[in-house]
């Protein structure tokens, strides 16, 4: 079920550059998953982390301003 949310999540941001924007500024994934819960995405950082690792996808962000490849379009 946590994995299917931050699934859900990554989609969500894929359709929503608004969503994407305020994801990709936040510095750690500890507050990233914070902020996703408290958008109703229940997961955790380890089952983030093993979503990202199936796909591929890096948490790592780059540029100014700051953005992850983390978001499935």
């Amino acid at each position: 079920m946590a994995k299917k949310n931050v699934e859900e999540l990554l989609i969500a941001g894929g359709k929503s550059q608004p969503l994407r924007t305020k994801y990709d500024a936040l510095k750690s994934m500890d507050d990233f998953v914070a902020s996703a819960v408290t958008d109703g995405y229940d997961f955790t950082a380890d089952e983030l982390k093993e979503v990202l690792r199936e796909s591929g996808d890096s948490f790592d962000s780059f540029g100014n301003p700051p953005k992850r490849m983390i978001w499935w379009f």
